[in-house]
């Protein structure tokens, strides 16, 4: 409703005053909601749950097993940057979408809380119930705590940016939407409006990438992780190792120039079902060389090297279902993790410990019915786990067998 009332032919329709007027009045609907919601929000740790209050004609209370909590993360929204405020989102296992962000606290109150909430979420933590947390004035750090593993340059996150899809054929639409304007003669004021709106939608997803992971900084401290980014939106995300559900790695078709990789992590618990995929803070990653990719895999899952997993190409016959892409699929048991290949433009390698194996299927479509061959997926907590595609039906029951057993075995080891 609001794009609509804020969309170029409205514009055209209203006049300019009109629509300054109507921007006026929504910014300060928005406002007043914003306020009202903040004065009735409050919240309470009590032992080990948060206690979340909020509503102001029909008043809620949320209780949070602490048990639950899977990552923390810090937002600070530009103007909460401006105002000194920040917003605290928590990911929770099971959860539909992010689960009870407190927007908006003090710095030092969210910082503070943050590590109250990870500190009573350890398996062995043991605390009485205590009252609210008060805030302590403190300066926001200058970079996440721990051991510092990796910062990312912002001109190879440029770059890496330039030679996306979207970035590197923009140029040919510029000039082909251009041809048409001289060739009809048509220089509306819509016309060039909603055409540069078209244009700015193609390149929202890489803008917001980079001004996402500007000045990307990973760091460990004891068995967590902690990620800084963002440049309008800062973000301060803590994720505990052990929740660690997969690794993914991709290799982006323009990017293989230059031997850049991305990496992403899954955790249960991350809101798979929100529509802003920049709501799951699983950035482990954004743009690195081998060498940098090998590094950090190595601490997020030690004893695993990417250069020499062991991976094995689905029998010759798969070229029927996958003609193009068969020699690219592969599949194979590491020491420690069950390893996926996949994909022909962008290749993805997908890593799974079998600690984290929540169920094992061996599934057959008609086509792999006739050619004798069949899919094992390996699923995780809330996640989309790792899939062996067209393996050779005797090949895919061993799997399927082999990776229970070894998913049984890793979890009763302490």
């Amino acid at each position: 409703m609001v794009i609509a009332g804020l969309s170029w032919s409205t514009l055209s329709r209203v006049g300019f005053g009109w629509f300054v007027a109507m921007v006026i009045v929504i910014a300060l609907g928005a406002t007043v909601l914003s306020v009202v919601s903040w004065y009735n929000t409050g919240y309470q740790v009590v032992g080990r749950e948060l206690r979340i209050h909020e509503g102001l004609l029909w008043r809620r209370t949320r209780a949070i097993p602490l048990e639950r909590l899977q990552a923390v993360e810090v937002v600070r929204p530009l103007l909460a940057q401006l105002t000194g405020l920040a917003e605290l989102r928590l990911e929770v296992v099971g959860g539909g979408k992010t689960e009870a962000p407190l927007a908006f606290l003090g710095v030092a109150e969210a910082s503070a809380l943050r590590r109250r909430l990870l500190s009573l979420a350890g398996p062995r933590t043991v605390s009485a119930p205590g009252p609210q947390l008060a805030a302590a004035p403190a300066a926001e750090p200058p970079v996440p705590p721990g051991r510092p593993l990796h910062a990312v340059d912002n001109r190879d996150l440029l770059i890496s940016q330039l030679l996306t899809p979207q970035a590197f054929l923009l140029p040919f639409g510029v000039v082909f939407v251009a041809g048409q304007f001289l060739s009809e003669g048509s220089w509306s004021f819509v016309a060039v409006a909603s055409t540069l709106t078209a244009m700015a939608g193609i390149l929202l997803q890489p803008v917001r990438r980079v001004l996402d992971d500007w000045r990307f900084q990973l760091a460990r401290d004891e068995d967590r992780l902690r990620i800084r980014n963002g440049l309008l939106e800062t973000r301060v995300q803590t994720v505990p190792l052990h929740r660690v559900q997969t690794v993914g790695v991709t290799w982006p078709l323009l990017w293989r120039v230059k031997g850049w990789l991305r990496l992403r992590l899954e955790v249960a618990g991350y809101a798979a079902g929100e529509a802003d995929q920049r709501n799951r803070p699983d950035r482990l990653l954004p743009v690195g060389d081998l060498a940098t990719g090998e590094a950090i895999v190595a601490e997020v899952l030690p004893g695993v090297a990417l250069s020499s997993l062991p991976l094995s190409p689905p029998p010759l016959r798969a070229r029927w279902v996958n003609p193009l892409s068969r020699e690219v699929l592969g599949a194979g048991l590491a020491e420690e993790v069950f390893v996926v290949r996949s994909g022909l433009l962008t290749r993805q390698l997908t890593i799974v410990p079998y600690a984290r194996l929540q169920s094992v299927r061996v599934v057959q479509g008609p086509v792999q019915r006739l050619l004798g061959l069949a899919t094992v997926h390996a699923d995780t907590a809330g996640g989309a786990g790792a899939a062996a595609v067209d393996r050779d039906l005797a090949e895919a029951w061993a799997l399927a067998a082999e990776l229970s057993h070894r998913g049984h075995t890793a979890r009763r080891t302490p």
